[in-house]
């Protein structure tokens, strides 16, 4: 399921809110109801004292006994409203019943005064009738001409005008606060349409676009936080513009460079169709096009793939010293066939590249320099790790690079005045790429020796893995 990102924000911040407030509203009507508490003990205790105030000692077979004379009409100025409702007991020298209603719970064991009040009174809940009531008892003196002691004074009162205010409190507090998550979620809902604005407009840059047109986003008026996204944008669009100019130059190239080919085996196959060649003449002329056609292609498709191998992570380590010992071994025959002295030095090291990109770049540059050195000449192949870098050197003794190729020397099918046979003009070009890819460095130099050119050195820098170069693992 899609997720909103405005359902996300509101769910976020009113979920917290709204739990907030509720745990609010939950502490506030406790807090109203003992405001009210305290609010409405006081009337309990007034009602309390003025029972207290109409008592009187009279004497009883000798012995002083409280009377009063109260009615429960007496306690109807106490009462607030008729939702609520109050009952009283008053009890004796001896905790004898003396008036109020005899069903009225005893008082609870006697704790001293509590509450703000300064008094002999103490305030709890009780039940009175299967109804919830709030007690205050009063200790009040009496004194007379007959005797004196301390009556105990039982007012209770229903609680429905104390919860209506609570209620009240609570309802004034929570349509407020209704107003207000209202509030934030419109804020919310206006913030994130105002927010979301500029990739809406991106959105539509893009959709507005033609297809051909790969150029990269300005940020513009756009907020910060879309940078990152814009930059993202722009690097994908590079590489699929780099892709597609690849593709298309691939596509330039191959119809360029294989309408020669095909079209000298062409003329070739109507010559010896005609009877114009001896056909065994015919057939090795049409089996060279073929080969060099074919070796054309192959190295155009080597390019293209090094040209790829920029998209591409790096995954495993390649031991270079392994490879380039294979590759010498598969070109043994070439060298055989030359005469060629082979001086092979190769120290252990591991490269941070592509396997294929090393093996293609080694097979490239020795098959060059063993095709440019003349007939029994010396070859020196050497590979070592002085640093942070893997070097690979090849010191042939041929005629090195002639000036006018030096500034086309990398280019795509550039080949000197008298190219060799089977030359394409891509070697060069593939190694460069395969470099490129691996993050390493490549270098043609002539070597002079009494000024004149007696070879060339091709020099190719490639990265040792961390744990070679000593870097962090």
């Amino acid at each position: 399921m899609t997720r909103s990102l405005k359902r996300y924000l509101l769910a976020g911040i009113l979920g917290p809110v709204v739990a907030f407030m509720l745990l609010n509203a939950f502490s506030v009507y406790h807090q109203a109801l003992q405001a009210a508490d305290t609010a409405y003990d006081r009337t309990l205790l007034a009602s309390a004292k003025s029972i207290g105030e109409l008592l009187e000692v009279a004497v009883d077979q000798g012995q002083p006994r409280l009377r009063s004379t109260l009615s429960y009409s007496a306690l109807e100025a106490f009462e607030a409203d008729m939702r609520s409702r109050m009952y009283f007991r008053v009890s004796g020298f001896d905790r004898e019943m003396v008036s109020g209603y005899e069903d009225l719970p005893p008082p609870r064991v006697w704790e001293g005064g509590s509450g703000p009040y300064a008094a002999l009174v103490n305030f709890y809940d009780d039940v009175y009738r299967g109804e919830p009531v709030r007690m205050a008892v009063l200790l009040q003196p009496v004194a007379g001409l007959a005797g004196q002691g301390m009556a105990t004074v039982q007012v209770a009162e229903t609680l429905e005008l104390r919860h209506a205010l609570a209620r009240k409190v609570l309802l004034d507090m929570a349509w407020k606060q209704g107003v207000l998550i209202a509030l934030i979620a419109a804020v919310v809902v206006w913030v994130v349409q105002r927010g979301t604005q500029p990739l809406r407009e991106l959105s539509r840059q893009w959709q507005s676009r033609p297809e051909d047109d790969l150029s990269a986003l300005q940020t513009g008026q756009a907020p910060k936080e879309l940078w990152p996204v814009i930059e993202a944008a722009n690097a994908v669009m590079q590489r699929l513009d780099r892709l597609l100019r690849q593709q298309k130059r691939f596509v330039r190239d191959a119809s360029h460079q294989l309408r020669t080919p095909l079209t000298v085996l062409k003329v070739q196959a109507q010559s010896a169709r005609r009877g114009d060649l001896d056909p065994l003449i015919a057939l090795q002329d049409i089996e060279a096009t073929v080969d060099g056609a074919t070796t054309l292609a192959n190295q155009m498709l080597a390019l293209a793939k090094a040209e790829q191998l920029r998209q591409q992570d790096v995954s495993d380590p390649v031991h270079w010293d392994r490879i380039l010992r294979e590759v010498a071994l598969d070109l043994a025959p070439l060298m055989a066939d030359k005469h060629l002295d082979l001086d092979l030095q190769a120290q252990s090291c591991r490269v941070q590249a592509h396997e294929w990109g090393v093996r293609e770049l080694t097979r490239n540059l020795l098959h060059n320099a063993i095709r440019h050195s003349p007939e029994g000449a010396h070859l020196l192949v050497r590979l070592e790790a002085p640093a942070a870098y893997a070097v690979l050197t090849l010191s042939d003794e041929g005629d090195g690079i002639p000036d006018s190729l030096r500034p086309v020397l990398f280019q795509p099918f550039a080949r000197g005045e008298a190219p060799a046979v089977g030359s394409s003009g891509l070697g060069l070009a593939i190694c460069r790429e395969i470099v490129l890819a691996c993050g390493g460095r490549i270098q043609l130099e002539n070597r002079v020796a009494q000024d004149r050119v007696c070879g060339l050195d091709a020099v190719v820098s490639m990265p040792l893995t961390r744990a070679e170069s000593g870097g962090p693992t």
